[in-house]
């Protein structure tokens, strides 16, 4: 019986270990099944394939904060997600998944500061245009300048990721796609860079403020990143999916065969096996506790010890709090008669707008209002007419009292309330939260911090599944790439 010779052996040794170094991983967790857990279960899907087993913990409904709220069996949106026209993986997601996009029912916006209008939108752009010219001069070319600048830079992101490129931190990202200019566009104010750029002060105080009331339910401090990102969907166009934006996350899930595990994770111990790390996810559900083992753990829930009490166990060095606060915003979905004399108009008929934002004044009470919408929107569907019962979205930051609903509404049949931290506080971190936590533990949603739109989210969510890919089968040429404007062009 001749023996195998030894190289052959050696090599054949070498083969198995290099085929078992490739293998892929043969479970990942995933904390949370809003837009970003389902996006990114999705993304590391197609990457590993199929055979991955995928775990998504979720205490609450799928969908997290992309959520519905029922007023006479007509479902609405219970907050504002108006999705840019240029949110390429947005975009793509309708697409596989087979879904639609929202009818547009149009409708005018006005600016209200507490007394009266201070910007009202009529049916004509010219109008509208010399409207802002008139009261603002070129503040408004100058703010579309800037915003543009900063989208066309920013959407390089989709060429660097079609091409397999990821970053480990968000400064790195930031900077592969806007330079310094960008990571310090985290740390200065939107009002700042307009300022600086020449937007005047009132068209900041009065348009700016507002958008950004809306939008972040915050003032004009906010950083210049997230702003500009608020302001782009402020004038693009924008759009929603039919049946509720919440129907992305479930079809994300259903799409990567993820096996949603309803309970809520406590904490995440390390062990390690075979020289890897090995990740136990401890958590909560109606049957009990339970636990489970993984090779890769993505969280995607916010981890500030105000949101979640979430413990780490046996990491060294151990794994840091995180710092900065949440802000408080409440929706108010509320089925009345609006009260337009408040507004300045006694004949109810004769009110114009579908929205209002409001300028940054110490006594109004809310951030913005609009007349929404169901998810569902029928060809036959109209607008109701000012003085008939609609449903209003209103957004403040306290929850609205009796005499508050009184003063905004005639009459109303329902009111529905949903109290969320959604937002960062923008003004309470100074620098920015990391990606990855530990060799195969990734840490999503702290993008928020640059900006909190679901594009910023799906495209973290993409990152998060290159990175761990890339890490995990050790390409290192695909991670924190310099000068990649140079690199992808050359491989076109």
């Amino acid at each position: 019986r001749a023996m195998a010779p030894l190289p052959a052996l050696a090599a054949l040794l070498a083969a198995l270990m290099a085929a078992a170094a490739r293998a892929p991983p043969r479970s990942i967790a995933v904390v949370g099944a809003g837009l970003g857990g389902s996006a990114v279960s999705h993304f590391l899907q197609q990457h590993f394939g199929p055979q991955v087993q995928l775990d998504v913990y979720e205490q609450g409904a799928v969908g997290g904060r992309l959520a519905t709220v029922t007023v006479n069996k007509q479902q609405y949106e219970s907050r504002p997600a108006a999705i840019h026209a240029l949110s390429l993986h947005m975009q793509d997601f309708v697409k596989t998944l087979g879904l639609k996009h929202r009818r547009e029912v149009p409708g005018k916006s006005a600016i209200f500061s507490g007394e009266h209008f201070v910007l009202e939108e009529t049916d004509w752009y010219l109008l509208n245009l010399f409207r802002l010219w008139w009261h603002y001069g070129i503040s408004f070319l100058r703010l579309q300048m800037w915003v543009e600048e900063v989208m066309e830079k920013f959407m390089r992101i989709y060429k660097y990721q079609a091409h397999g490129y990821a970053f480990s931190s968000l400064e790195e990202l930031l900077r592969s796609l806007g330079g310094d200019a960008f990571v310090n566009m985290t740390q200065r104010s939107v009002a700042e860079a307009l300022l600086e750029v020449g937007v005047t002060q009132r068209f900041v105080d009065d348009v700016i403020a507002a958008v950004l009331r809306s939008s972040y339910g915050q003032s004009v401090l906010v950083p210049a990143f997230a702003g500009a990102m608020s302001l782009a969907g402020a004038q693009g166009s924008t759009w929603a999916v039919e049946g509720g934006n919440k129907l992305l996350c479930s079809g994300l899930l259903k799409l990567a065969k993820a096996n949603v595990i309803h309970g809520r994770v406590t904490g995440i111990s390390l062990h390690s096996s075979e020289g890897r790390a090995l990740y136990q996810v401890h958590y909560r559900s109606s049957e009990g506790q339970g636990s489970a083992f993984y090779d890769m753990v993505v969280v995607t829930t916010p981890l500030h010890p105000s949101r979640s009490n979430f413990t780490f166990e046996n990491f060294e060095p151990p794994i840091a709090d995180f710092p900065g606060a949440f802000q408080p915003s409440v929706t108010s979905v509320v089925h009345g008669y609006l009260n337009s004399s408040y507004f300045g108009f006694p004949d109810p008929k004769l009110f114009p707008f579908a929205s209002i934002l409001t300028t940054d004044t110490p006594d109004l009470f809310f951030n913005a209002m609009d007349n929404i919408c169901p998810v569902n929107i029928s060809a036959a569907f109209r607008r109701k007419q000012p003085q008939e019962a609609a449903v209003w979205r209103v957004l403040s930051q306290q929850p609205l009292d009796k005499q508050q609903l009184k003063t905004l509404f005639r009459s109303y049949y329902s009111v529905q309330v949903t109290e969320w931290q959604s937002y960062p506080r923008y003004d309470s971190a100074k620098s920015l939260p990391p990606i990855v936590l530990h060799e195969s533990l990734f840490y999503l949603s702290g993008v928020e911090w640059v900006a909190s739109s679901m594009e910023m989210i799906a495209v973290a969510a993409k990152n998060v599944a290159l990175l761990a890919y890339n890490r995990w089968y050790q390409d290192l040429e695909k991670i924190d790439q310099k000068d990649l404007m140079h690199k992808v062009k050359t491989e076109l």
